[in-house]
């Protein structure tokens, strides 16, 4: 294909079928890949060749898919389209004000792996074959379920068949309608008003278009895309999942070209979007998702979820699952931690096994090793936090804050009740519950004084094997005493 370039006047999206075969509540283009909706990812591509006018036509889930809309592509004029009568309805539907004159491209709502390079490409090939109508196709492994393309002797396109109405011989032809066409809009809107629903669907067909403009003396041309895999579409589960492992491994490939280690790219997922620098090293199993920024030099997995997450260099975060947080420079997470919104680690600091993190900002260097639960808290630089410890936030009707200074060292299953304050260089016992302030550098302890009822398995649990065992460590049934 020719790189000359040639002005885009309009744009029509088809994105009004009913998806059916989805058996999902969820309209089809409205479903996800790589964290955008797949008719994001066409409208993105889109606006990448500045069309002088969008049009999107829609149908079913027609209230949801025009919020989403107003969202993605606010400048996008919807035209709904009640009764699904073909792709040539459509059309008619969406040209019947348009303005402009000149070119109009039509592609399918439902294609997200289409690229703007590709169609810039289409469109200068267009213009330099100096074309009234051209169509893109692709090459199909298997080509079930698509139009086809049927040349001449010449190379030129004739016609296009679609599946239901083709014979088995048309049947073997491997070149496909794409669904991507760019038309004269004057031959556009002659040809659409002349057609007719003589098919086995009873439906209007674009495609027809074609036929109408070449018996006119039009000039109609095929070209080909140099790669099939962006050009499919989706009407199925199946298919979803078959293009978003496309949209992947294009990601990840991406992202490995600029300098990104990924261990296995095959079960590594990235959003589209998302920013990750040279040298960050992605383990496999993981997802990474939303607006996840990663630093250089962090590492990431394996087994881990980044959903909104900000990873400044040399972190890392192993087998952990992190949600609309900050993770600092050199700060540690993992394994088995749930960091969730709100909490902003500062550098060096550690979030070790089994910590769940909850709205709290956790100072430089202070460490929270294992086994414990931080909720709506302050906490300073230096601080170590003992095993099991437990924040606890919540009254049963609201939530308070518990703030710890600097280099504080709170004792293994300490409970701070909350609202609580530890100051600076202050120490907890463990067991503690700590319900009143602790000052700078003393020590609280909340515990009651441990006693030891002496014979107690003895006379209560005469014929357990704990019974023989302290027997034979000379142990008696004499009465408590103190300890």
């Amino acid at each position: 294909m020719s790189k000359a370039t040639q002005a885009l006047d309009a744009v029509i999206v088809l994105a009004a079928g009913e998806g059916t075969r989805m058996k999902s509540q969820t309209p089809k283009v409205l479903h996800f890949i790589a964290g955008k909706t797949i008719i994001d990812h066409v409208l993105t591509q889109i606006a990448k060749l500045n069309p002088k006018e969008l049009r999107v036509v829609v149908g079913a889930g027609r209230e949801s898919v025009e919020a989403h809309m107003k969202q993605i592509a606010p400048s996008a004029t919807s035209i709904f389209q009640a009764e699904r009568n073909g792709t040539g309805h459509a059309v008619q539907l969406a040209i019947v004000d348009l303005k402009v004159s000149g070119n109009v491209l039509i592609c399918a709502g439902d294609t997200p792996l289409l690229r703007s390079e590709t169609l810039t490409e289409f469109i200068a090939a267009h213009a330099g074959g100096k074309n009234i109508v051209s169509v893109l196709t692709a090459q199909f492994p298997d080509p079930t379920g698509y139009g086809r393309i049927l040349r001449d002797g010449e190379n030129e396109i004739v016609a296009i068949v679609e599946e239901r109405d083709a014979s088995d011989e048309i049947k073997l032809i491997d070149e496909i309608n794409t669904g991507v066409y760019l038309f004269d809009i004057d031959a556009l809107r002659t040809g659409v008003a002349k057609l007719k629903s003589n098919n086995s669907q009873g439906e209007l067909y674009l495609t027809d278009v074609i036929a109408e403009i070449k018996s006119a003396g039009g000039k109609a041309a095929a070209i080909l895309a140099n790669d099939f895999s962006e050009v499919l579409g989706i009407n199925d589960q199946s298919q979803l999942a078959e293009c978003a492992a496309f949209m992947r491994d294009r990601i990840n490939h991406e992202h490995m070209l600029n300098g990104v280690e990924i261990i296995d790219p095959t079960t590594t997922w990235i959003d589209s979007g998302i920013s990750i620098a040279a040298d960050a090293t992605i383990f496999p199993e993981s997802w990474l998702a939303g607006t996840t920024v990663v630093g250089a030099n962090a590492i990431i997995g394996p087994r881990t979820t980044l959903m909104n997450v900000n990873v400044a260099a040399g972190a890392s975060v192993i087998e952990s699952n992190c949600v609309d947080c900050e993770i600092g420079q050199n700060a540690k997470v993992g394994p088995y931690s749930y960091l969730r919104a709100g909490t902003q680690l500062a550098e060096e600091a550690k979030i070790g096994a089994y910590v769940e993190v909850k709205n709290s900002t956790i100072g430089v260097g202070t460490k929270v090793p294992h086994l414990s639960y931080v909720g709506d808290a302050e906490i300073g630089s230096g601080t170590n936090i003992g095993a099991a410890t437990v924040f606890v936030n919540y009254d049963g009707v609201e939530k308070h804050k518990t703030i710890i200074g600097d280099e504080v060292r709170i004792g293994s299953d300490t409970m701070l009740v909350a609202p609580v304050s530890i100051g600076d260089g202050a120490y907890t016992a463990a067991g503690s519950v700590i319900t009143d302030d602790v000052p700078a550098g003393a020590m609280g302890v909340a515990r009651s004084k441990q006693r030891n009822i002496i014979g107690w398995v003895l006379r209560k649990r005469p014929a357990t094997k704990s019974a023989q065992a302290a027997k034979a460590a000379g142990a008696s049934q004499t009465s408590e005493q103190g300890s």
